[in-house]
C-alpha cells in the first residue's frame, strides 16, 4: 500500500555516507566505535550507577567487542545510531551517546547516553547531547528526538534541561530495573526548537 507522504529522511541517506565525528566543545569528540574501545566499556560497566540504569554489564573483552559490533553495525542497517565520546588529548573513552528507535519515515529517534565515573559532574553529557540533536536536525534531516528517564534519576533530568529538552510528561511503570517498574519522565526536542550553535 503506498504511502500518501514521502519520509522524513530517505532510506539510505544516513549508511551511504560515512559515520561522522563530531566535536563537543573544546575537549572532547563524538567518533564511532572501535574494537579498541572494549576495555574502557568493561570498566564503565563495573560502575554500579551504569548498571543501575542501564541493567547490563560487560564480563569480558569479548563481551563488549560483540556490543561495539552491535553499535557499529547500527550505522548500516539506520536502526540505532551510535559514537563513543571522547577527549581529543588522549581519545580516552568518557562515554556513549547513540540515537536508538531511528524512524526514517516520521524523522525521530530517542537519544541514550551513559558517562563514565571520572568525567562525570562537568556538563560534558548534556554538551555531547546537544551537539548530536544539532547534527540530528541540522544535518541528517530528523524531525523529533526524544529523551526518557526513570523519575528516579534526577541527573539525567539535568541533562535534559540544559540540553533544551521540554517535558512532556510521566510514563507510568514504563520501565523495568532491578528494583521494580520505574515511572519514565519524558521530554523530547523538535527541530525548530534546536539552537544553530552549540552554546
Amino acid at each position: 500500500m503506498p504511502s500518501l507522504i514521502p519520509p522524513a529522511i530517505s532510506a539510505g541517506s544516513l549508511c551511504r555516507s560515512p559515520h561522522p565525528s563530531l566535536p563537543v566543545g573544546a575537549i572532547a569528540l563524538l567518533r564511532p566505535w572501535r574494537l579498541s574501545d572494549a576495555d574502557a566499556v568493561v570498566d564503565a560497566f563495573r560502575d554500579p550507577e551504569i548498571q543501575r540504569w542501564h541493567v547490563r554489564r560487560a564480563d569480558s573483552g569479548d563481551e563488549a567487542r560483540q556490543w561495539i559490533n552491535d553499535w557499529k553495525a547500527g550505522w548500516a542497517d539506520e536502526a540505532q545510531l551510535n559514537w563513543a565520546l571522547v577527549d581529543h588529548a588522549g581519545d580516552s573513552l568518557m562515554g556513549r551517546v547513540s540515537l536508538k528507535s531511528v524512524d526514517m519515515h516520521d524523522g525521530s529517534a530517542g537519544v541514550a547516553y551513559w558517562m563514565a565515573p571520572a568525567w562525570r559532574g562537568r556538563g560534558l553529557c548534556s554538551q555531547a547531547v546537544t551537539a548530536l540533536c544539532q547534527w540530528a536536525f541540522h544535518e541528517a534531516g530528523f524531525h523529533r528526538i526524544g529523551l526518557e528517564h526513570s523519575v528516579a534519576n534526577p541527573a539525567s533530568c539535568r541533562v535534559a534541561a540544559k540540553a533544551g529538552f521540554r517535558p512532556e510528561g510521566i510514563r507510568r511503570g514504563a520501565a523495568l530495573h532491578s528494583d521494580g517498574w520505574h515511572d519514565m519522565h519524558a521530554h523530547a526536542l523538535l527541530a525548530d526548537e534546536a539552537p544553530d550553535q552549540q552554546t
